[in-house]
């Protein structure tokens, strides 16, 4: 195919609306597609998903500062200095707090006896894969990482040069949530953001937010209602707010404990249960997103 992949990217204004379940229930409608696991800091789109791991890449994200126990002489000078409190004298020297130290490179720089050296972070991972509805890439922050907007970038960049490379006319993200560095690298480029809240106060004022947000990249945004039966009340009052807007609500989604099961066992509700009543709804919210794409 010649045209670009259309990128689709889920978000939400918290973690634990829902947007891995509406990637996951809409992966079977898709067709030709790559899926993006944006969500860094705690990637689950796998989980369901159960791919056969092709390769993984360590990513560099950061630095860190060694000291050289041999050449240190114990001056303590690093300690004194060190405004983040990442080094620690303990059983006659001093060490390096991997979690606390910033990678700042003050403490090498003022190190009279030079013992100490700032190493490159490479605890970070990008990881390539297949699935059954087609190729995943993920990224999986190591533990106590940061840098993961500069992660979020590169798991896209790779998907997009996946879909090019496979003719896939669809990129599906399933994004990190909140509004910060990881959900702007996400944003940053996408042709349509679809973001996903739940009929509460909260709800709505995180979804404010990240309307906000999206907003300044003048994205087109669709928004989609999760669980909109618990609090109907409080799902009008959201729909009018959208309405004035001028933002459509694709679906309102009802809760169903069913979907739990079925993502405990690894798979969608479509796949687990294929003539639920909410599959429709699914399918229904894949067919308007053709539509705001130009059903490619």
């Amino acid at each position: 195919m010649n045209r670009k992949p259309f990128e689709i990217v889920i978000l939400s204004g918290k973690g634990g609306t829902g947007k891995t379940s509406l990637v996951a229930a809409m992966a079977g409608f898709t067709g030709k597609c790559v899926f993006a696991d944006c969500d860094v800091d705690a990637a689950d789109l796998h989980l369901i998903f159960q791919p056969d791991i092709l390769k993984e890449e360590s990513f560099h994200s950061g630095s860190k500062a060694e000291i050289d126990q041999q050449e240190c002489t114990s001056c303590g000078v690093c300690m004194d200095l060190c405004r983040f409190h990442a080094i620690r004298f303990s059983n006659g020297k001093y060490t390096i707090d991997p979690f606390a130290c910033e990678g700042c490179g003050l403490c090498e720089v003022a190190c009279p006896a030079e013992a100490i050296r700032i190493e490159e972070n490479y605890l970070n991972a990008l990881v390539f894969a297949d699935s059954r509805f087609g190729p995943l890439v993920y990224g999986r922050l190591g533990i106590g990482e940061e840098n993961s907007g500069k992660l979020v970038s590169e798991v896209r960049k790779n998907a997009r040069e996946k879909a090019v490379k496979t003719g896939a006319d669809w990129i599906l993200v399933d994004g990190p949530p909140g509004i910060g560095c990881p959900a702007i690298s996400s944003v940053t480029g996408a042709d349509l953001v679809i973001a996903v809240t739940e009929p509460s106060r909260s709800g709505w004022h995180d979804l404010d937010r990240l309307l906000e947000m999206t907003g300044k990249f003048k994205t087109p945004v669709g928004v989609v209602i999760n669980k909109y039966d618990l609090r109907k009340e409080m799902s009008e009052q959201i729909e009018k707010e959208l309405e004035q807007r001028k933002l459509p609500v694709l679906a309102k989604i009802s809760y169903e404990e069913k979907v739990v099961h079925a993502l405990v066992e690894g798979k969608s509700l479509p796949e687990a249960l294929p003539g639920h009543p909410l599959v429709a709804v699914f399918r229904e919210i894949w067919g308007k997103i053709e539509q705001m794409a130009g059903h490619r």
